[in-house]
């Protein structure tokens, strides 16, 4: 296969009055550079400095981070600004148009309307609107939500006060542990395309020598025992989980844009169910598929159809590639990760953690994982945070790319020990992201869970922010520049608020059938801020310190989307206004089967009763969260109290399960917050009525 010269990109990243940073992964190594316009009938060119930093992941792999810096003074704010990157080679120097990217006629163009180049704003005094979401599969069942927010950008993108001018990806924005069995065989090929060498996996465990695992390693649906029995995940769908870095690298590559893809397609594209057969790609439990076949005729069926309706998805997505290259070209982009970006579970409890850290091969998947989302994520976010100790760590690492080196265990303990995933994104209002994966704080006290008469222990929900974590993040904060008493916006992938008829849901049926080894979490997330009455509170006690104005929570996690109102008091008398607006999932609506229709029909009896309703809960000194009833009198020692109440769209509903992107817009007078969808390559909206 010949790889295009771009991978994908360009996606805008961190944007601010100071500097402009912009990402791009390429298959050559190139001297790059970049112009800055302020665009009117004619660009105007303006004067910067280009510093330019890379990264040689692979042999086929550079990934770059181009930061643009004024030479004189500020870059001018709520203003249509343009750009364009150079590449220059031993003999060659070429910009974007080079590639046809900035052709409006054609089909991969990333401009819109008859504008010269992709464009941005950096925002001050306009209205702030922010389009969010998470939980993004390339082979998520009907159309990708994030499609819609490149519709609203061709729709405004010369009028800067409707034009959004931030997104959020909020987690999720790859799944490492739910590959689609047609996808399997590219990821591995383009891994050792894209490396020029392949990681030797067997050395971290030499039982993948032994049969069946040198052949299930790299065949599709083979890794199922490996990562449960090897690795020591959880995930119940991880029989194409992701292992080496080189996969991580171009599941990222296929998500980003449509530039592999056509790569793929000239080499015949998706192969078929028949034609994986024939060249042996499929793994059985039972080694003769033909046997198989013929005395498990049902489960063969299955297979078959799953892999031709994982086909039919992924094709009906790479339609919606090319305009959300476009999208992510021309917006600024801040990304924090969830759990699927390295595996579902991931350090779900402490028994999770410790188990997969004594598991050298599991040790090394999650340093893969996190690792790509750096180079992939996290880096454009605040480049600043990542010193040149961290990325020498990461150059050596990939120069010699031995697991045998001293560099190796470097760089597992570099990815390891860094704490600083967090950010603060220079919006306005500021936007405070959270880690709410490696900063956990677990309480070894057990809970009791009654089960009809019988009463079992079960592990506690993890604090998702330690307290110390808590107090850099605050610190971070106020190093921003952000006030006191002015609004601020945190995200935060799983929701401090979710649809409390649905946590009541997950609270009677999820939590005890875990406890006796049923692996429905799986299937239902159970990782809300609520679970842990002292996490939540810590979280409200940062609130009340920092007294925002408004504090507006962004969150995805939950596959569905909602919104929630709640004024909160201490037992000191402090109030704090809180609104949370969740979305999700972008493109990966799972509520089917037995658990969906229980949980609809759950809503459905219960939404009706709780609209324009006004709800009191509170926590207790043994951070219980109660709703204050007759029953329940909240005491006189509370720790807190809060009246919150669930927000309706214009429909009628306080929730939607559908495949979205939310869109919230602030300014001094109003607040809005919409609910896009792309259906039938036309954008869709819902308004939640606040």
């Amino acid at each position: 296969m010949d790889l295009p010269i771009i991978l994908a990109g360009p996606i805008l990243r961190r944007v601010d009055a100071h500097r402009v940073t912009v990402w791009i992964a390429t298959s050559q190594p190139f001297d790059m550079d970049a112009k800055l316009f302020k665009m009117h009938d004619e660009a105007e060119q303006l004067e910067i400095q280009c510093m330019t930093e890379f990264i040689c992941l692979g042999e086929r792999l550079y990934v770059y981070l181009l930061t643009l810096l004024p030479l004189h003074k500020d870059f001018p704010v709520d203003t249509l600004l343009g750009y364009n990157l150079y590449f220059k080679g031993k003999s060659t120097r070429m910009d974007l148009g080079s590639f046809g990217l900035l052709n409006p006629d054609n089909d991969q163009s990333i401009v819109y309307g008859d504008l010269k180049y992709p464009t941005f704003y950096i925002q001050k005094e306009l209205d702030a609107r922010f389009l969010y979401g998470s939980c993004r599969k390339l082979h998520g069942k009907r159309d990708d939500a994030l499609a819609a927010g490149d519709l609203t950008l061709q729709e405004t993108y010369l009028d800067l006060a409707k034009r959004p001018n931030a997104l959020f990806l909020l987690g999720d924005q790859i799944y490492a542990d739910d590959v689609a069995a047609p996808l399997f065989p590219i990821l591995t090929s383009l891994n050792k395309l894209l490396m020029g060498h392949d990681e030797q996996l067997v050395k971290l465990d030499p039982r993948l020598k032994e049969k069946p695992f040198q052949r299930s390693l790299n065949q599709i649906n083979g890794r199922q025992y490996i990562m449960e029995q090897f690795c020591q995940f959880t995930s119940s769908h991880a029989h194409n989980h992701l292992m080496k870095f080189g996969e991580y690298a171009a599941m990222y590559l296929l998500s980003w844009g449509p530039a592999l893809w056509e790569a793929i397609q000239e080499q015949g594209g998706l192969p078929t169910f028949e034609e994986q057969i024939e060249n042996e790609k499929f793994y059985f439990v039972f080694p003769n598929s033909k046997q198989f076949q013929k005395e498990h005729a049902a489960e063969w069926i299955k297979v078959r159809n799953q892999y031709n309706e994982d086909s039919e998805n992924l094709r009906q997505a790479l339609t919606t590639l090319p305009g959300i290259r476009r999208l992510l070209a021309n917006i600024p982009t801040y990304m924090i990760f969830d759990d699927h970006d390295v595996t579902d579970d991931w350090n779900l409890s402490i028994d999770w953690k410790e188990k997969v850290g004594h598991s050298l091969l599991g040790r090394h998947v999650v340093t893969n994982a996190i690792t790509a989302y750096w180079a992939f994520q996290g880096w454009g976010n605040c480049p600043d945070s990542f010193g040149q100790i961290f990325k020498s760590h990461m150059k050596n690492y990939f120069s010699e790319f031995t697991l045998e080196s001293s560099s190796y265990e470097q760089w597992m303990k570099c990815i390891e020990n860094f704490k600083s995933w967090y950010f603060v994104a220079p919006t306005e209002p500021k936007t405070l992201f959270l880690d709410t994966r490696t900063q956990r704080e677990f309480d070894i006290h057990p809970l009791p869970v009654k089960i009809g008469g019988i009463i079992q222990e079960n592990i506690r929900s993890p604090q998702l922010v330690s307290r110390q974590c808590w107090k850099e993040v605050s610190r971070v904060l106020m190093d921003s520049g952000w006030k006191s008493g002015s609004d601020l916006t945190i995200a935060s992938p799983a929701p401090l608020y979710g649809i409390g008829l649905i946590e009541s849901f997950l609270h009677s049926y999820v939590y005890p059938l875990r406890s006796i080894g049923f692996p429905i979490h799986q299937t239902l997330d159970f990782e809300a801020w609520k679970y842990n009455g002292k996490g939540f509170s810590e979280f409200l006690a940062k609130v009340f310190e920092w007294n925002p104005s408004t504090c507006f929570i962004v969150s995805g996690d939950v596959h569905y989307a909602s919104s929630v109102q709640s004024t909160v008091q201490s037992k000191n008398g402090q109030t704090a206004n809180i609104i949370q607006f969740t979305s999700s999932p972008m493109h990966n609506m799972s509520f089917f089967g037995l658990w969906g229709s229980m949980l609809k029909l759950t809503i459905w009896f219960n939404s009706m009763k709780r609209k324009k309703r006004n709800i009191i809960r509170y926590c207790d000194n043994d951070f219980r969260i109660q709703i204050e009833e007759s029953a329940h009198a909240c005491p006189t020692d509370h720790i807190w109290k809060e009246t919150l109440r669930y927000l309706a769209t214009d429909t009628g509903s306080i929730i939607t399960t559908e495949n979205n992107l939310g869109l919230l817009s602030i300014s001094k007078d109003s607040i809005q917050n919409r609910l896009l969808s792309y259906r039938d390559s036309e954008k869709q909206e819902l308004t939640f009525e606040l």
